[in-house]
Order: structure tokens, then C-alpha cells, then sequence
């Protein structure tokens, strides 16, 4: 049996001319803005203020929620809820500060982040959306993983592949990792003593916390998240550690980590840093990463999230990713567009992951060895794409253990149309963010153009309550667009597009965003 013995055709391209005109098109100047801060506003501290307990999370939330019931009148749908509200007062006075360290603040977030996928959209309101652009994530069946890479998953069932193995994960596969790692930064010296392959991005940092601030040193320090962040990952830390949430503000689509940096001190555990922002699509520039790891303490471990990391011309990575207090985090849930497979690793340095062997032994045993050979794989053709390999030699196939019977000619077919669907699929994507971009900037709202990823942040007038224009545009529009609060945007009614969609659903729906927000008015 052979890997790569029989591969369907690439997958095709989905994006219309259309929606390429619409990307070559300059957006409309009075629709753009550059800047972006995440702060706090005044509806923030009078929900902390009005709470008979403030450090309650559910509390919190129900007021939130309960001013939005009060505020849609008529069309509320919980007035229990905005009975709630109406019956509350303000009880003290809360300052911004004591917003962004309180740990009820994460659970907070998250919890408002349950409601708006459990209770609302996929809930109570899931009829209502005809459009949804609030998933942060891509149309699988269009730009899913590439052939050759399904076809290692088939290969691996039709071996039998799924047995117990190395609770970092199989060395071939952390091997190949490592050499594709080497490939992006500068410097770097990976091998297979620095890999730990994991169940995906959320479970990676899920356990890192629980690995670094559980089982270790115990700091009067709390730990630092820079927002905008995805809640999960913060409320996993949150459990571990107290936390302090630092507002990053970007502009030109790069994020400067000032805050971050004034807020270290010399115990400070741990930083979970984006590199990319999710919602903003800004990034870290190498010269403030390396600006931040350099300040930091050697004991202070720095989990950089790079799962936001493409579509996008980054620069040379800076060789202080690979320092030995920084683990680095990625996943195949937003660049390969799998979240499904729960899939990825991080990167450490091999005391950390010595250390971390035995914690991965005894919580969870190991990742799933089923898809080690995707891994693998992908790994490899991914480090000869962005290498520059054109067309894979002998060499490039004596990288795979003789047990997979590699034929080079299957072997050069799988990585052409690997490197077909890659190229297409980030030319595709591109093209219906830039679409998106000017699209969206001819409605009323102001869009903040995206540099990397799949998403974008728009801000409406007329709301200061990006849970509530949610609410008013599903209704009046069905396109679902996802709260800036929920990745802790915590001022304003800015909201997320995720653009990865199919042109003949994103453009209608932006139509109806055209149509409607201009004459919505949020109060």
C-alpha cells in the first residue's frame, strides 16, 4: 500500500470575477478607519456598578443581556431579563482598572460568549439568519484541506493507524514539524525535542496554563492577556491564575505591545500574546515581539497564539520567537481550515517539553495518533512550498520512512496539487476580504481593513453596544455578525465579518448590511 496512490483532482476556484473587480477597487476613503482601541466604556462600568455582587460572572451577564431585552422594547425576547435590568441601580462607582483585573470580567465575556452561540444564534434566533458572518471561520467545503492531505487521512485508516503512541506525538511527525518551523524563522534550531503535538489550538493553551500555573511556582504576579483575545483561551487561564487584561491598540494593522510591556514585572508567570488580533487581523510587528521577549523575565513564559498567522505578506520572523521562555502555538483550524480535527502543536524548549511529557501523560495520555501522518505530511509539503520548491526530488522523498513505499512521480503529483489548492485558496481567500473591505465601507459603517486573516472589524452608527447590533441587524437584515465584546472589545458597537465565505453569499448579505444598518438605529 502506498501513500499517495490515488488522488482526486485539486479543488477548484471559487472565487467570480466579480468579486475580483470588487477587490482591485480602492474602498471608499469615508469608510475606512485605521485606528482601533479596545477599551472601556460607560455601559461597561454601569453593568459592574448596578450589580449586587460584581464579581459575579452570571450576574453580570444578565444585566448585559437584560439592558439589550429593555432596549429592544417589543422585540425582546427574554423580559424576565429586562425586568432585571429596569429593577437595578447604580450601587458604587467602578473604575476601568478594576474592570480589566477582576476574574469575574473573563467569565463574564465567556459566558455572554455561550449565550450568543447556545442561546441565541444557534438558538432561539437561528431561523432569523439567513447569512452567517459571525463563525470566524471558513466554508470547509470549498476551501477545506487540500487533497493530498485527505488522502494521508484515508491512507492512515486503511493502515490502521490509531494506536497509543509518544504522549508528545510520533518523532517523524514532530521531525517534520520542526524542520518546517526551522524554514519560517531565522535562526531557529527545532528538532523533535522541542515539538509537543496537541489536540488543537484551544487545548493547547488550555493545558499550557494548567501546566505552567498549576503545576508550577506560584506568583503573587498575575498573569497578562492581551485583548482583543478569544475567550476560551483567556477564561482557561483565568481558572488557573488571576489575570490582568491589557488593551492592545492597532493602527495601520500593527498592534504595539507597550501595555504589555509596562504591566510586566519580574514574577509575572505567564503572557498570552495574539500575534495576530482576532477580530482585528493586525499584527505584532518582529521588532515589538522581540521588544516584549526581551523585556520579559527568563521565568516569565510567553505562549504566543499564531494560529491568525496568513493570508497576509509577513516579515522575516525574529529569532526571539525561538528564546526558551517562549512556547508558540498553532493549530490547523484556521490555515488548513480543519477545526474539526482538533489538530496542532506548539513549540518549546526541550526542558519544557521533558517537563511537559509527564503532564500530558497523566492528563490526557496523548493527542490522537490517527492523524499523525496528515501531520506529517502536511508539515513537509507546507516547509518545501514556502522554501520554494518547485518540483520534489529524490531527496525531498527519502524525508518519509520507507514503511509509506513513496513513489516519486505520486509523490510530485500530491505536492503539485497540494501547492495548487494552497496558492488558490489564499489567492481566494484575499480576494473576498479585499471585496469584503470595499464593499462593506459603502455601507454606513466604518471598516478597519484587515492584514491578515479572515475576519474584519465594522462599526456601525448609531450603537454603543455591539451585543445589541447584533440583535437589531439579524432582525432587520438575517445577516449574523458577531459582538466586539465577545473577543473583549469592551467599548462601543464595533462587530466582526468573517469574509471566508462564498462570494454568492457574502455579497448579498453585505447588501442587506447596506440596506438596513444605515436606517437601524441602536439607541
Amino acid at each position: 500500500m502506498k501513500l499517495f496512490e490515488s488522488l482526486p483532482s485539486p479543488r477548484p476556484r471559487y472565487t467570480p470575477q466579480d468579486a475580483r473587480e470588487t477587490a482591485a477597487r480602492t474602498p471608499r476613503p469615508g469608510g475606512i478607519r485605521d485606528v482601533f482601541t479596545p477599551g472601556i466604556d460607560e455601559r461597561v462600568l454601569d453593568v459592574y456598578a448596578r450589580a449586587r455582587d460584581p464579581h459575579d460572572p452570571l450576574e453580570l451577564r444578565d444585566l448585559w443581556l437584560g439592558r439589550v431585552e429593555h432596549e429592544l422594547g417589543a422585540h425582546a425576547l427574554r423580559p424576565e431579563l429586562a425586568e432585571g435590568w429596569r429593577a437595578s441601580r447604580p450601587r458604587r462607582t467602578v473604575g476601568a482598572e478594576e474592570v480589566l483585573s477582576s476574574r469575574a470580567t473573563v467569565r463574564f465575556v465567556k459566558e455572554l460568549f455561550n449565550s450568543f452561540f447556545r442561546d441565541d444564534l444557534y438558538g432561539e434566533l437561528r431561523d432569523s439568519a439567513r447569512y452567517i458572518l459571525s463563525s470566524g471561520s471558513i466554508d470547509e467545503e470549498k476551501w477545506g484541506l487540500p487533497e493530498s492531505l485527505k488522502e494521508c487521512i484515508r491512507y492512515a485508516l486503511d493502515r490502521d493507524w490509531y494506536g497509543y503512541s509518544d504522549s508528545r506525538g510520533r518523532v517523524p511527525a514532530r521531525e517534520a514539524i520542526a524542520e518546517y518551523e526551522n524554514a519560517r524563522i531565522t535562526g531557529a534550531r527545532y528538532d523533535a525535542g522541542n515539538v509537543a503535538i496537541t489536540m488543537g489550538g484551544t487545548f493547547a493553551i488550555s493545558t499550557l496554563a494548567d501546566f505552567v500555573l498549576h503545576d508550577g511556582p506560584r506568583s503573587s504576579s498575575p498573569a497578562l492577556c492581551a485583548i482583543p483575545n478569544y475567550p476560551p483561551l483567556v477564561e482557561s487561564i483565568a481558572r488557573r491564575h488571576e489575570v490582568q487584561l491589557v488593551p492592545l491598540a492597532s493602527e495601520g494593522g500593527q498592534t504595539s505591545v507597550d501595555p504589555v510591556i509596562a504591566a510586566l514585572t519580574p514574577d509575572t508567570p505567564l503572557v498570552m500574546l495574539q500575534t495576530v488580533g482576532n477580530p482585528t487581523g493586525a499584527a505584532v510587528t518582529e521588532a515589538e515581539l522581540a521588544r516584549l521577549i526581551r523585556a520579559a523575565s527568563p521565568s516569565t513564559v510567553i505562549v504566543l497564539d499564531e494560529c491568525h498567522e496568513w493570508l497576509g505578506t509577513y516579515e522575516e520572523r525574529c529569532p526571539e520567537r525561538a528564546a526558551p521562555n517562549v512556547v508558540r502555538v498553532s493549530s490547523l483550524s484556521k490555515s488548513w481550515s480543519a477545526p474539526g480535527l482538533k489538530a496542532g502543536w506548539f513549540l518549546a524548549d526541550p526542558a519544557f517539553i521533558d517537563e511537559y511529557y509527564e503532564y500530558a501523560s497523566s492528563s490526557f495520555g496523548g493527542p490522537p495518533s490517527f492523524y499523525y501522518t496528515v501531520i506529517e505530511v502536511l508539515a513537509r509539503l507546507e516547509r518545501w512550498l514556502i522554501t520554494g520548491v518547485e518540483v520534489p526530488g529524490p531527496a525531498e522523498a527519502k524525508e518519509f520512512e520507507a514503511s509509506y513505499s513513496i513513489d516519486l512521480a505520486q509523490l510530485r503529483n500530491a505536492y503539485r496539487g497540494y501547492r495548487t489548492e494552497r496558492l488558490r485558496r489564499a489567492e481566494d481567500l484575499t480576494v473576498l476580504r479585499d471585496a469584503a473591505t470595499v464593499r462593506l465601507a459603502e455601507t454606513s459603517g466604518l471598516v478597519l481593513p484587515s492584514r491578515f486573516s479572515i475576519n474584519t472589524v465594522v462599526e456601525f452608527p448609531g450603537w454603543d453596544d455591539s451585543y445589541r447590533c447584533f440583535r437589531d441587524i439579524l432582525r432587520e437584515s438575517g445577516v449574523s455578525v458577531l459582538p466586539g465584546i465577545l473577543t473583549f472589545c469592551l467599548s462601543g458597537g464595533v462587530v466582526r465579518v468573517t469574509t471566508a465565505r462564498p462570494w454568492d453569499e457574502l455579497a448579498p448579505a453585505i447588501d442587506r448590511l447596506r440596506s438596513q444598518a444605515g436606517r437601524t438605529t441602536g439607541g
